[in-house]
């Protein structure tokens, strides 16, 4: 019933050699790193306008993430944002970055890591338009890591409406740099999705 209805983040679960640089380095972000692919995915839907572009600083990539899911019960949501933590190659966490985020759900206390490498492609679960149901859109994300391992967030108990589509391309360069979400505004009385649908970008 879509139109119906009127940055700390724990990181004890790490791993592999992975630490932490400072808070002031945490956010910092290069917004005009130049990419080289944009990876995307057929079954987002078409809630909402996308924020921007956020991208690691030069020289890092994406090697793991976490995710913002509201608890079920009444009008839900399901997954409102996704945050990725930027490494350098010696696997020190220097940024963590998120495009639009909705209002609701709480944060993943687990960061989930490649075991080596990048994030290097995604799939993302969907539930499609519900009617005059309650719709939810975007529910969850899966990563590829560079050696082929997939992560995905199982700990939060929901966000588990709808499917997995398809798997985007794999990441031309070294691995995902950028995300950017679409997001759908809070609708007072009406039916609320919050994430709709997501980019990645890869660099060199």
């Amino acid at each position: 019933m879509h139109h119906f209805f009127s940055m700390m983040f724990s990181l004890l679960a790490i791993f592999g050699p992975v630490s932490v640089t400072s808070a002031e380095s945490r956010s910092e972000r290069s917004v005009d790193r130049p990419s080289r692919s944009q990876l995307t995915v057929t079954n987002g839907m078409l809630w909402g306008t996308w924020r921007g572009r956020h991208m690691c600083p030069a020289g890092t990539y994406a090697a793991g993430f976490s995710v913002k899911v509201e608890r079920p019960g009444g009008d839900d949501t399901a997954l409102n944002g996704i945050s990725i933590y930027c490494v350098d190659r010696s696997r020190i966490v220097k940024s963590t970055q998120s495009s639009g985020i909705g209002k609701w759900g709480k944060w993943t206390s687990m960061v989930q890591w490649c075991p080596s490498g990048y994030l290097t492609s995604f799939q993302l679960r969907v539930e499609s338009s519900q009617g005059d149901g309650d719709d939810t859109a975007a529910n969850n994300i899966k990563f590829k890591c560079t050696g082929g391992d997939v992560i995905e967030e199982l700990g939060t108990g929901w966000g588990n409406w709808g499917n997995y589509g398809e798997w985007s391309p794999k990441c031309e360069g070294t691995g995902i740099c950028g995300i950017q979400t679409r997001i759908e505004e809070p609708q007072g009385f009406l039916d609320d999705t919050a994430l709709n649908d997501v980019r990645m970008f890869c660099c060199d």
